[in-house]
């Protein structure tokens, strides 16, 4: 049995926005969030149903998956392969946005929801080690969070290294799945939660359609395309302040050779690009 890149753009909107199978969502969501008895999720609606690109490999929205539960939060679900631009602001920009979006001007403000946004992260973005992390509004000084309504995690996969026999929870268990099922030939052993087992057959190749599936390899393209632009774009930064630096020593009256030892570039470069400019 093979099983489909889960970080993959329709391959993640398939699996967790699934109409049909709303438990692989909810058993998700709980994991995440650390939900038990009264408090967890029990039933979602789905906001972005999922469906087929029209054209193959179009992106068909950034959120790729928004449900509310029966209590009338609203749950926002992110898969990132690279990190964006402005993607901090982003993240603030959509939560607030559907946070608001609740009311209308003159409704009353009790009527507001709390909104979860959920990012699932393929490289690293925060500072601490821990691949699951939790962020809120807080006091600065006692730590206290009176503003509940707006709540942020996190998965940072490249943070992720526990081997099948090391996942302690239900949620290493998401996210050993999310992160290696496209290297698996079987469902592990360890895997006891409905929505998991469920997930996983979602993710096997051969419950896939063929259209379905060719819209799947044209977006694993489309999203290799992407990261080597951004690759590339980050290679142009450095280069250009590589030569700046160089003209920099050079106007300074800096010899080739030593230009050359600082920068680690041979000289024969140095003097190009010195010439070139």
């Amino acid at each position: 049995m093979k099983f489909v890149d889960v970080k993959n753009d329709v391959a993640f909107r398939k699996i967790f926005g699934n109409e049909n199978k709303k438990v692989i969502l909810i058993s998700f969501l709980n994991a995440v969030l650390g939900l038990e008895g009264l408090d967890r999720v029990k039933d979602v609606t789905l906001l972005n149903p999922f469906q087929l690109p029209r054209i193959a490999g179009e992106k068909s929205s950034i959120i790729d998956v928004k449900a509310t539960d029966e209590k009338g939060a609203t749950f926002i679900v992110e898969m990132q392969v690279a990190e964006p631009a402005g993607f901090d602001k982003r993240v603030l920009y959509y939560t607030s946005k559907d946070y608001a979006g609740q009311i209308n001007i003159g409704e009353e403000y009790p009527k507001l929801r709390p909104v979860y946004f959920i990012g699932v992260l393929d490289f690293k973005y925060f500072a601490g080690k821990n691949y699951l992390s939790s962020h809120l509004i807080v006091d600065e000084e006692t730590g206290d969070c009176v503003f509940k309504d707006l709540n942020f995690r996190f998965i940072e996969l490249p943070k992720f290294n526990k081997k099948v026999h090391e996942l302690d929870n239900i949620i290493d268990k998401w996210t050993f799945f999310i992160k290696n099922a496209d290297e698996l030939d079987v469902m592990p052993d360890n895997v006891d939660d409905e929505g998991l087992k469920e997930a996983y057959e979602e993710a096997a190749q051969h419950n896939w359609s063929r259209e379905a599936y060719d819209a799947y390899i044209y977006a694993g393209i489309r999203e290799q395309d992407e990261k080597g632009r951004l690759e590339l774009a980050e290679f142009r930064a450095e280069e250009r302040k590589q030569n700046t630096l160089i003209l920099a020593m050079n106007a300074k009256g800096i010899s080739l050779r030593m230009i050359a030892e600082i920068t680690g570039l041979d000289e024969d470069k140095v003097l190009r690009i010195i010439q070139n400019h």
